[in-house]
């Protein structure tokens, strides 16, 4: 089912294997036009346009891109999505640079392909006008300018690679692919105090309802 939650598209057909999940979101604004969170890996685009073809969404009216991380997985498609559609593209302003390669990232995870300079960066607690009011929150660790992006009107957290769906519930992002692991779980914990209803990760998941349980087990806290 495309529409997960009222407002809530989890495109399909991005993922590149059944056993790796990838979890573009699509979110409708509250007029006639729409919010792309994260791009997917190189060649996701054509799947992205599918979907919106399919569901009868001009590209264009696709007005704003906001990315999670570096990643190649969640930016593998962001130059391409981004010319399609004509957004503008957001980004935290430590992951701006590395998705601009300048300086090169060298940290775990696969960087960027390509250059890519997003419109707009973000800092922490930055307001964002788009699916009915956004607020961007830096959750470091898992990269340096990792960023979840919060929907206080639903209780919605879009949590990036902060967290990874496991079976019904979440865990913390995987370290082997994380930066620094104990800041992500700090970033956690400060995630865990909002009111959260939905828990909308980039792999597995999402959890639907009682999110925030999940949240707060996955940030050790009961």
């Amino acid at each position: 089912m495309a529409e997960i939650l009222p407002g809530v598209h989890m495109v399909e057909g991005v993922d590149p294997s059944p056993d790796f999940s990838t979890h573009v979101y699509l979110l409708k604004d509250k007029g006639s036009t729409w919010t792309l969170i994260d791009t997917g890996l190189p060649g996701a685009h054509a799947a992205v346009d599918a979907y919106l073809a399919r569901h009868r969404i001009e590209p264009t009216s696709i007005k704003k891109i906001l990315i999670t991380h570096l990643h190649r997985d969640h930016v593998g498609s962001l130059k391409e999505l981004a010319a399609k559609t004509r957004a503008k593209t957001f980004a935290h302003w430590i992951e701006a640079a590395y998705i601009a390669v300048d300086p090169p990232y060298d940290g775990p995870g696969t960087p960027p392909a390509e250059p890519f300079v997003v419109d707009e960066t973000l800092k922490d607690g930055d307001p964002i006008d788009a699916a009915g009011g956004l607020i961007a929150y830096h959750t470091p660790g898992h990269t340096p300018g990792h960023t979840a992006y919060y929907q206080p009107e639903h209780k919605r957290l879009f949590s990036g690679d902060l967290f990874f769906g496991e079976g019904d519930g979440a865990i913390l992002t995987v370290p082997d692919y994380t930066h620094h692991t104990p800041t992500a779980l700090i970033s956690a914990r400060r995630m865990a105090r909002l009111s959260i209803d939905s828990l909308l990760t980039y792999h597995g998941g999402p959890i639907l309802k009682d999110g925030g349980k999940a949240v707060r087990k996955a940030a050790a806290l009961r």
